[in-house]
């Protein structure tokens, strides 16, 4: 059984920061790309940031300059130091992984419950 558990959110004013962490654990063999995803209220999940498993990055537009992701597989974390924060980033982020097991070394992709993040103006 594989895990992915996300912490980190809270409720911070405009221009602040949060570290988001994602934990994967379980019957692990080999953790691919991983990556945040966004859900605000009224609009379809979005892709915020991914990292593959040799450590290339990509990001949305919107966040550009101003998130970084990043991981350390010694402890099957990934990371999203979220700074300059906005209002706009209000939402509920999702932890995304694609996973191989030590039962079935054949990828497949997790999902995560999700950490709130509220930013006021």
């Amino acid at each position: 059984q594989v895990q992915l558990v996300e912490s980190g959110g809270g409720m911070v004013q405009a221009g602040g920061s949060l570290r988001l962490s994602c934990a994967a654990s379980g019957n692990i063999f080999t953790l691919n790309d991983m990556s945040w995803y966004l859900q605000s209220p009224g609009r379809q999940r979005e892709l915020v940031a991914h990292i593959s498993l040799r450590g290339v990055t990509k990001y949305a537009e919107s966040v550009k300059g101003r998130f970084t992701v990043s991981r350390d597989d010694a402890k099957k974390t990934m990371y999203l130091q979220m700074n300059s924060l906005k209002p706009e980033d209000t939402g509920l982020y999702f932890c995304n992984a694609w996973i191989a097991t030590m039962t079935l070394p054949v990828q497949y992709e997790y999902w995560g419950q999700g950490t709130h993040v509220s930013v006021s103006s």
